[in-house]
């Protein structure tokens, strides 16, 4: 049967930058080291919107978010360029949530005023740790004193602001642990994200795995950063907020919104009338520079399958702590609550979630397993 929308989900921008001036052992994003023209990549990428924003024409754009590798690495002046292309090309909200990350580094810091300037109105800023120690392991090029330097340096230019940390750390014992998220504790930035480290394909980690916490010494770790949290809005698996500043571009993932990605290796996700397509841009920078600039950026398109549709869903809106309304999954989805009855039901009778009939809620127990709760949802 047909998808039935009563109106387009929000729409938020995305723009994949891939380079990093190291690759982290652990990382498994499209990033990549070394140099890169920063000219001819701006070009590319306003060349990419610029053929994708015909589809969504005439919808708002809520959100934009530069994500990497290390966007930071941009000139001030490059952000501002594809911002000034995109308010052009795109209605982005006057009041749009504007992210940009950043890791800590003299370089970067310096720049965090002129990043401001030029329309960026939130920082999230990627420390994992203050411990010199953990900080070589996980291979950043950063330390201790500099991640506090460029937390202090970029409260002064942002009142918006997260802090990205990773727990279960090689070697990572509770006292350390405790000793981070004091620092943490000691600036309180509005936004906190909390990961907990896993070991991806595809990673030097992988190939050379290092000695971390087991389940159950991970599961502690967890509890404790949740305690030293708690004045936090916990709103999300991984994400402690204040009032307000629950970051919007993310909140739009979760809830099964709609997002244009621009970029090497970039993902869009677009609703329309008849059906939902998912795009992918090609991974290879340069592969994708030469796409991009002749006009065809795409590397794969298909329609999302109809019996695909609530697995995503849930994949995305079990991570939200307080859940999401029965109302909310039609709407985003195009389906009938009805078709995830019976595996709602299925998900409360192991204790995984707990729902009535406009309500379904992750409990502890479902968000600690969270992937067994998500195969209830598999086609």
């Amino acid at each position: 049967m047909p998808l039935k929308f009563e109106a387009l989900p929000p729409l938020a921008l995305y723009i994949h930058i891939p380079w990093c001036v190291r690759k982290c052992p652990y990382c498994d994003f499209n990033s990549h080291e070394g140099g890169f023209d920063e000219e001819i990549y701006v070009s590319a990428l306003i060349r990419d919107l610029e053929c994708f924003v015909p589809e969504t024409w005439g919808r708002r754009v809520s959100t934009v978010f530069f994500g990497g590798g290390t966007p930071s690495l941009m000139s001030p002046a490059s952000i501002e360029r594809i911002l000034d292309r995109a308010r052009a090309l795109a209605r982005i909200d006057p009041y749009a949530e504007i992210t940009l990350e950043a890791n800590p580094g003299t370089v970067e810091a310096e720049r965090f005023r002129d990043f401001a300037s030029a329309g960026i109105n939130r920082l999230s800023l990627g420390i994992q740790s203050f411990s010199d120690r953990h900080l070589a392991l996980l291979g950043r090029i950063h330390d201790g004193r500099q991640a506090i330097l460029a937390v202090e340096a970029a409260l002064k230019c942002f009142g918006n602001l997260n802090l990205d940390l990773m727990y279960a750390l090689p070697d990572q014992s509770i006292a350390e642990l405790e000793a981070d998220f004091s620092v943490v504790k000691r600036f309180d930035p509005p936004h906190v994200s909390a990961y907990h480290l896993t070991i991806e394909p595809n990673t030097l980690f992988h190939k050379h795995p290092p000695e971390v916490p087991g389940e159950d010494e991970s599961f502690e770790m967890q509890c404790v950063v949740e305690e030293m949290l708690s004045s936090y809005g916990h709103y999300e698996t991984s994400a402690f907020a204040r009032d307000g500043r629950q970051c919007r571009h993310n909140l739009n993932y979760w809830e099964y919104g709609d997002y244009i990605g621009i970029g090497a290796g970039a993902h869009s996700k677009i609703t329309r009338p008849e059906g939902i397509t998912r795009r992918m841009r090609f991974k290879n920078p340069k592969h994708y520079i030469g796409s991009a600039l002749s006009g065809n950026p795409v590397q794969d398109s298909h329609e999302v399958a109809h019996d695909d549709i609530p697995f995503e869903f849930m994949m995305n809106a079990l991570r939200l702590n307080e859940g999401f309304s029965l109302k909310l999954f039609e709407e985003r989805t195009g389906l009938s609550g009805e078709v995830v009855s019976l595996r709602l039901e299925e998900a409360q009778r192991r204790g995984f979630v707990s729902s009535d009939r406009s309500r379904v809620v992750p409990t502890l127990h479902g968000r600690r397993f969270l992937n067994d709760l998500l195969q209830l949802f598999l086609p």
